[in-house]
């Protein structure tokens, strides 16, 4: 087996795993904190909300920098630290004694990841220019598999096995993936001993600084709009259903469908972006997403949201690994995992924000408005990657 494909299936089995320990304790954090002594039922849900964000805010924080060091030390050792710590640090929120420790333990989660920025700039840089996109499109359903799938996967595990075992699961997961890692990824890096770019530096070195900036902001919008719905799916599912005694596994099913369709879409549009380009299938991919959200607004039960939420997969399955492919392309080697150190924390930043812009937009003015407004986001970033970036560049 080729290098680059061994390496592929290491990272995609990694990403996934930490994409599901970042996100599989947001359907048993208020049950966990509740055992950990906290009664009142507003403290509960205000804690909840601080212990599922704080990990990404601190991830968007900690990615450029966790990216440079992949630059000036390899991509493999970065890939051995994230898993190694993210294994201890989960494992050890099944023992926290209360609810601070816990946040604690949340907190230094964000710190110590990095396993997406290095995985990503691993793969843009060990894989041949003909097979970059789908390369990168397999790896990109990894994270986003992951985070999606991760409520369903710890909701199923609470529901068999309990709470604690939520954690000790996850974090035998990645203690796999860091063996395997170490086992069988290879990089052909050689370090250079220069002195290390101060961030202004590395900001100065990228030739296309303002194709880099529409692709992260792109990047951002991209996942706010899949974590949008996150705060209020529960609600929505219980509102049009009949039957509440599975609200809860139906809400996860509904949530996950779109992580589900983009492992289906994501590696065929990224072949497809290597042949048409990849900037005309960001741009297909966004409007097509943009008015796939109008009429989840208007669905009259769980199962159509369900089906329209697996179409909506389908469609940004094709968005991050043209992202990722743009990227690469205008990005110079030796400062990749920085700029998809940047491209990562977007990311992180859109899964923070769409939690809380979905939540706002709802208490405000109706869940129905969710939609819209996401809808609404999603197509004004296609007009404006339409004029900086379909019009003005030839990216074939």
């Amino acid at each position: 087996m080729k290098m680059w494909k061994r390496n592929l299936i290491v990272c995609w089995f990694g990403m996934f795993v930490t994409g599901i320990g970042m996100s599989q304790i947001a359907p048993v954090m208020p049950l966990y904190i509740k055992q950990l002594g906290i009664s009142n039922t507003s403290s509960i849900a205000e804690l909840s909300g601080i212990a599922f964000g704080i990990t990404y805010i601190i991830s968007a924080i900690f990615s450029p920098i966790w990216g440079n060091a992949a630059d000036r030390f390899g991509r493999k050792p970065m890939l051995l630290r994230a898993s190694l710590g993210m294994a201890v640090v989960i494992s050890c929120m099944g023992f926290a004694p209360n609810v601070y420790v816990l946040i604690g333990l949340r907190l230094l989660q964000g710190a110590i990841t990095g396993y997406s920025t290095a995985c990503t700039t691993l793969i843009a840089t060990q894989t041949d220019k003909e097979h970059a996109g789908y390369a990168l499109g397999t790896l990109s359903t990894a994270s986003i598999a992951g985070s999606l799938l991760g409520p369903t996967i710890g909701g199923l595990i609470e529901e068999m096995v309990g709470l604690q075992p939520v954690f000790f699961i996850t974090g035998a997961l990645l203690l796999v993936a860091f063996i395997t890692t170490l086992l069988f990824v290879e990089e052909s890096f050689i370090r250079e001993d220069k002195k290390p770019l101060s961030a202004r530096e590395v900001w100065n070195s990228v030739p296309e600084k303002n194709l880099t900036i529409v692709l992260s902001v792109t990047f951002f919008v991209i996942t706010l709009a899949l974590y949008t719905i996150e705060p209020i799916i529960t609600v929505y599912v219980t509102q049009l259903s009949k039957d509440t005694s599975h609200v809860a596994l139906i809400s996860g099913l509904a949530f996950s469908a779109s992580g589900l369709a983009n492992i289906i879409a994501a590696p065929n549009l990224g072949k497809l972006s290597d042949k048409v380009g990849a900037h005309k299938v960001i741009l297909i991919a966004i409007v097509a997403a943009g008015l796939i959200y109008i009429p989840q607004a208007f669905v009259v039960n769980p199962w159509q949201l369900m089906g329209l939420r697996f179409l909506l997969g389908l469609t940004l399955g094709g968005l991050n690994p043209s992202v990722n492919t743009l990227v690469k392309k205008i990005t110079p080697a030796s400062i990749t995992g920085r700029i998809f150190g940047f491209t990562v924390s977007a990311g992180y930043l859109g899964i923070f924000g769409g939690s809380v812009l979905g939540g706002q937009v709802a208490a405000r003015f109706g869940i129905s408005y969710v939609f819209f407004v996401t809808s609404a986001l999603l197509l004004l970033n296609a007009v404006w990657v339409y004029f900086k970036v379909y019009k003005k560049y030839n990216l074939n």
